[in-house]
């Protein structure tokens, strides 16, 4: 079965060569050119990635984000015209699990695009309980289902989010620094996209901490990284 992947982009020249270059690489590419469109085919079609571009008129890529991230954690990878960091920190905050810059190469995004599948799908497998969950104290991660619970709490994790807790729980006190969280979460070199680990930790430490100024699960080194906690 192949992959449906949503291409959204008001411009029908970029949408077009997304779609031809999806089709090479054995994709079934869905296509809208309007944040309403996107959302109507993204309820009715279930696709397995969403490449979506931000300035739309009407409903604009952030929206169509947060209200997918409302229902579903499949990969969306947010593409941007303006490569200022506001507009990189919003989609992320959004739940987007990366984003490229216009221009950018095919051999890029297709390569994202396929990095971002088999990492969802291994993620959303069937594993043992050893390796599906995380426990620290009260606090506890199922990777199958993308939640996080606090106490009686359950927590909506975006992939990247499970990820990340994937990773450190795994090895509690260890350091990982961007680059390796990078590399090791996001599967491909990004240098000089260190903000988008610093963006989407603190987007997790809003979630899962009580005071995410003063956290107590997700902590960071100064200067190294960032780990998780190994006094609870």
């Amino acid at each position: 079965m192949y992959e449906k992947i949503l291409v959204v982009d008001d411009e029908a020249s970029i949408v077009d060569i997304i779609k031809y270059n999806l089709e090479k690489e054995g994709f079934r590419p869905i296509t809208a050119s309007d944040g309403y469109a996107a959302m109507e085919a993204f309820q009715k079609e279930e696709p397995d990635l969403v490449i979506l571009d931000v300035m739309m008129p009407g409903m604009d890529g952030y929206e169509v984000c947060r209200k997918i991230r409302e229902t579903s954690n499949v990969p969306i990878i947010m593409v941007t015209a303006r490569a200022e960091e506001i507009d990189t920190v919003l989609g992320l905050e959004m739940g987007a699990d990366e984003y490229v810059t216009k221009p950018f190469s095919m051999r890029e995004l297709m390569a994202r695009v396929r990095t971002g599948l088999r990492r969802y799908s291994a993620l959303t497998q069937k594993s043992t309980a050893a390796d599906g969950n995380y426990t620290a104290g009260d606090f506890r991660v199922d990777v199958n289902r993308f939640i996080a619970q606090r106490g009686d709490e359950t927590i909506d994790l975006t992939q990247r989010e499970t990820e990340i807790l994937k990773l450190l729980m795994s090895k509690r006190g260890q350091i990982f620094s961007r680059d390796e969280i990078l590399q090791k979460v996001w599967g491909y070199e990004a240098i000089g996209e260190e903000r988008t680990v610093d963006v989407t930790i603190r987007r997790l430490r809003e979630k899962i901490e009580r005071d995410s100024s003063q956290p107590v699960y997700i902590l960071t080194k100064r200067g190294v990284g960032y780990y998780f906690t190994d006094k609870i």
